[in-house]
């Protein structure tokens, strides 16, 4: 499990915070993802353990020889897609669309019965083509005019470019469901320039409140005898060599120099991986503090074992690296976490209480929580069942991103509950799995979440 404490708890306002999940356990274990027993499944003892952790250890001695297996869910056992009968009527098909967040050509198409590639070529776009929430688009007409002369062209490149130069120096305040690419659009610059300004990568988080460089500096020059004299010169640059067990962020705090500047000056983002032997440039410092040739007895950011079940070496590596990501990122408040876990569910149709119920026992709405399981932010995923959340709402989430962490639990909280015969069932499956629940009825553990999740509910009515 990946909760911070024991489950075992009482329902009421004092009630500790506990960041557990369906996505806590080994998947091939107790995954809530396994909605129908695979076809292979060997027939279960049944002898029931009395605890989630005891059943994890119990399966864990079991599949030692076939540990590998372990680790993957049976592709046979994931729903792709919803059931038919689940799927929504497709509405009417309005000449012109507005984009909203998380939406993609090909999701928009399907919603109304399109074929993705006509709705591209009606609006003159390419499969890779960026699109922001706010961006009309055509489902319905006819192509766009043909392409403008020379001559036009030069005309809107000078106002572009006049646009651009207008909005030098300008900061915009990030606000709720704004990208990186729409703010770049809606001043009139582009991405990678506004990724440069603020010291970004191209997968950085942004969170409502944020203030970000739309221009890369004052409208007019400042006189050449305000500038310091040390700006003349460039900045000196070393190289650093990794070793086992660095990290970005680690690297940077021990040469002196920003992670960001070192993400720019490598072209890696918080998401690259970084291996053994690879070069690094660190900008700004001429000689590189060597790693110590004695490991340093630190304390890692992640355990490696929690309520006596001990996780993969593996896994508890990706935990600290995406723990250490989180660190050094930006992310909202637990208020912020708050109001997008409130807005999501009220968005994807489901009990805001019932969201925020989970949220708060998770994690406390701390998008920086990771567990040894792996289980990533508010609403602690882990990567495989983000990846099922991503089959069901129809694009690619990165569970790094406080929106995207959001919506992936939400998607399995939903589906729990459209495919579970009641509530306290499909809020065990999200700690249990609902598989495991199904052929060993709850755990004493899993009945204390229960409860505490619809204890915590009552908070957020």
């Amino acid at each position: 499990m990946t909760t911070s404490r024991s489950p075992q708890l009482r329902p009421g306002r004092s009630l500790p915070l506990i960041a557990a999940t369906t996505a806590a356990l080994p998947a091939v274990v107790l995954s809530s993802l396994a909605i129908a027993q695979p076809a292979a499944a060997e027939s279960r003892v049944r002898s029931v353990p009395a605890t989630l952790a005891a059943a994890m250890r119990a399966q864990a001695t079991a599949d030692a020889t076939t540990s590998q297996k372990a680790a993957l869910i049976p592709a046979a056992s994931v729903p792709a897609t919803l059931p038919s009968a689940m799927r929504p009527a497709k509405s009417a098909v309005p000449a012109v669309y507005t984009i909203a967040r998380g939406d993609t050509i090909s999701s928009v198409a399907g919603r109304y019965g399109l074929d993705t590639f006509a709705v591209l070529k009606l609006n003159n776009l390419k499969a890779n083509t960026l699109i922001y929430p706010g961006q009309k688009i055509k489902l319905t007409g006819s192509k766009p005019a043909p392409a403008a002369t020379p001559a036009a062209r030069a005309s809107s490149t000078s106002a572009a470019v006049t646009k651009a130069a207008s909005s030098a120096g300008r900061v915009y305040v990030v606000k709720a469901g704004d990208t990186l690419s729409a703010i770049a659009t809606r001043h009139g610059v582009g991405l990678s320039e506004v990724v440069k300004w603020n010291g970004l990568g191209m997968s950085s988080v942004i969170y409502p409140g944020q203030k970000v460089k739309v221009g890369g500096g004052s409208s007019s020059p400042a006189p050449a005898a305000t500038k310091p004299a040390t700006n003349s010169a460039p900045a000196s640059s070393g190289s650093y060599t990794i070793k086992a067990g660095d990290t970005l962020s680690g690297i940077a705090a021990r040469n002196g120099a920003r992670l960001s500047d070192v993400l720019s000056a490598n072209q890696l983002t918080m998401s690259s991986i970084i291996y053994p032997g690879q070069k690094l440039v660190i900008p700004g410092a001429s000689t590189i503090a060597p790693a110590s040739s004695k490991p340093a007895a630190t304390t890692p950011l992640v355990p490696s074992t929690f309520l006596g079940f001990s996780y993969p070496a593996a896994v508890v590596s990706s935990a600290n690296q995406n723990k250490a990501l989180l660190n050094a990122a930006p992310v909202p408040s637990l208020q912020q976490m708050k109001s997008i876990v409130a807005d999501t569910a009220r968005r994807m149709g489901v009990d805001a209480s019932l969201a925020m119920a989970f949220a708060y026992q998770e994690s406390g709405f701390n998008q920086r929580a990771v567990s040894p399981a792996n289980a990533i932010g508010t609403m602690q995923v882990i990567p495989s069942s983000g990846q099922w959340a991503s089959d069901l709402v129809g694009r690619k989430l990165n569970l790094l991103d406080p929106y995207d962490n959001a919506t992936a639990g939400i998607a399995i909280i939903r589906q729990l509950v459209r495919t579970s015969p009641d509530l306290d069932t499909a809020i065990a499956g999200y700690y249990q799995g609902q598989y495991s629940v199904s052929q060993n009825g709850m755990f004493e553990d899993t009945k204390a979440y229960v409860a505490a999740i619809k204890a915590n509910r009552s908070l957020f009515r």
